[in-house]
């Protein structure tokens, strides 16, 4: 299986001669309303695939199909059936407390981040408790969250309303995998 944590323990950070998808870890129609099953589709069946295929095959750039596997990886396996409030909750909240004070300074902050990005990119919580942005491609180690910023995992169901798309990534964000990311040792 290929996942982040395996990708750079097992690895040692070096390139893997094959990637593959990592299943959902829901069925494809649990995110909704926050992402629809359309974008899921889309998302996660066309794009992310398409980055393993075009790395496996050899095809394209390979550091950015890998980077675009391991980003959607990291992405696709930090979501969860929406549940009511969904509020940061253990590690993952002390975290955020020590950095942000409270979630909801958090997540102006991580809009703010997020709103000042000119194009596509991605949105991310650091090891150290800041917000960082990615533009293109690139794999980070130091990764506990991570927002799409690209169109694509927006515009089919927000149209340009990035601020509505984010605030609805609060409603499926896994706090227990953030919790998890936060916990482990250096990478």
């Amino acid at each position: 299986m290929y996942n982040f944590i395996r990708y750079v323990s097992l690895n040692e950070g070096k390139p893997p001669k094959t990637i593959e998808q990592t299943p959902l870890p829901y069925k494809k129609d649990d995110l909704e309303p926050s992402i629809s099953e359309d974008t899921i589709n889309y998302h996660y069946g066309k794009l992310y695939k398409g980055y393993v295929d075009r790395f496996n095959k050899g095809e394209g750039d390979a550091d950015f199909n890998e980077a675009g596997a391991v980003l959607h990886d990291l992405l696709f396996t930090q979501y969860k059936k929406p549940d009511g409030g969904n509020e940061p909750t253990g590690i993952a909240l002390n975290f955020i407390n020590k950095h942000f004070n409270t979630f909801d300074n958090f997540k102006d902050k991580f809009q703010k981040e997020a709103m000042a990005v000119q194009g596509s990119g991605w949105v991310y919580l650091a090891k150290d408790g800041t917000i960082k942005t990615i533009k293109n491609h690139q794999i980070k180690l130091d990764i506990v969250m991570l927002v799409d910023w690209w169109e694509h995992a927006w515009a089919l169901d927000y149209q340009a309303d990035k601020k509505g798309y984010l605030a609805n990534q609060w409603k499926i964000i896994n706090w227990n995998i953030v919790s998890s990311r936060i916990g482990l040792v250096n990478l």
